[in-house]
């Protein structure tokens, strides 16, 4: 057995990963591709031939496909008939909530959250309503699980044609608020998984309110999903009433518990901030997309799309202050890439291209929203 920390190990080491990666990629080629039988391959490319007809984007039409043969997989895999009804009423959650939001996809959004038993004459009720309001009449809509208590207050401040409801289908406490009610822009779910997904995937930033079990939930999944970019870079927002302890003690214990234990790092304290000023939770969100657009993975890169471009010197500062999470590697501006050619919009947007370290559990995420911060202050 080669010692710890010899190069013998590392070589050992460099072997088993690249056979784990070798193990995968055969794994994932095994799955069908193609039918057996000619015939059903013939019918299956004239079916896909159908909905893509004349199609530029072969990747769109490979999708397709892949989404045919996959459903087609599990019927001949024997799954259980539970499982496939599982599935099925996911495919079509996500299916429906897609087209409600489609509409409005260029019109960015803020998610809130907080909890549904928050009543209206409550200071936390009126703090969302204050905030939603105000985000709202800064351009951007809200999004709630279109619930009573806080969701609701937040429906109302931002006003049912600049809200969204996306509401969780339960024996108790959840129908959907009389300001969302029968809205076309409310989806509603049978599974929280399907739900999490919108409220996360559509927004342009995360505001959470006082709330119990689900608010603490959803906080702790969004910082996860944001510290190792699973989620779009965006500001998540803790937000009390003025002089109120809820979050500061939330954020005390995760100093001390979290934070001390070396459970997460320090740089992950820069994914979220608490405030009780709805002011600065409003300018936070706003700042931060004055001058960053979005960021997108493109092969070993990073690509950030902004809307004005830096200069050489402000270029080179950056390059040299986050050096640690670019291996070294100066910051690249240029215009979009082949690969982002599916993103027609954005095309007249300048590109910031990062050899991004994405190594560490959290370290570089935090890092780069401080990059993205810089970037909106130059």
């Amino acid at each position: 057995m080669p010692a710890p920390g010899s190069r013998m190990q590392c070589k050992v080491e460099n072997r088993q990963r690249a056979y784990y990666r070798c193990t995968q990629e055969v794994f994932a080629l095994s799955k069908p591709r193609r039918f057996s039988d000619p015939k059903l391959d013939d019918a299956l490319s004239a079916l896909v031939a159908h909905y893509t007809p004349g199609s530029k984007d072969k990747r769109r039409a490979k999708l397709l496909r892949t989404l045919f043969l996959e459903a087609i997989a599990m019927v001949d895999d024997d799954i259980d008939t539970g499982d496939l009804k599982l599935v099925a009423t996911a495919f079509s959650e996500i299916r429906d909530a897609l087209e409600r939001f489609g509409p409005y996809k260029d019109r960015p959004k803020v998610t809130v959250f907080g909890s549904a038993r928050s009543p209206r004459e409550s200071q936390d009720y009126a703090l969302a309503e204050h905030f939603s309001r105000k985000i709202a009449d800064a351009g951007f809509m809200v999004i709630t699980g279109a619930g009573p208590g806080i969701m609701e207050a937040g429906n109302r401040g931002a006003g049912a044609e600049r809200s969204f409801g996306v509401n969780i289908k339960l024996p108790f406490e959840q129908a959907a608020n009389e300001v969302i009610h029968d809205d076309v822009k409310l989806a509603e779910f049978k599974y929280f998984f399907t739900r999490k997904l919108f409220f996360v995937k559509e927004a342009a930033a995360i505001v959470m309110f006082p709330g119990g079990y689900g608010t603490h939930d959803e906080m702790f999944e969004c910082l996860t999903l944001v510290q190792t970019g699973k989620a779009q870079m965006m500001p998540i927002i803790a937000l009390d009433v003025p002089r109120g302890t809820f979050w500061k003690t939330w954020d005390r214990y995760v100093r001390e518990h979290l934070l001390r234990k070396g459970l997460i790092s320090e740089n992950d304290l820069d994914l979220y901030t608490v405030t009780d000023n709805v002011d600065a939770a409003v300018r936070e969100i706003r700042t931060f997309y004055s001058n960053y657009h979005s960021s997108r993975a493109v092969r070993d890169k990073l690509v950030i799309r902004i809307h004005e471009k830096l200069s050489r010197p402000q270029l080179r500062r950056l390059s040299a202050d986050f050096s640690d999470i670019l291996d070294n590697q100066e910051i690249v501006q240029r215009g979009p890439l082949r690969d982002e050619a599916d993103e027609p919009e954005l095309s007249q947007l300048p590109r910031l291209v990062l050899s991004f370290n994405r190594a560490g559990y959290g370290k570089s995420y935090g890092r780069l929203r401080r990059l993205i911060d810089a970037v909106n202050q130059n």
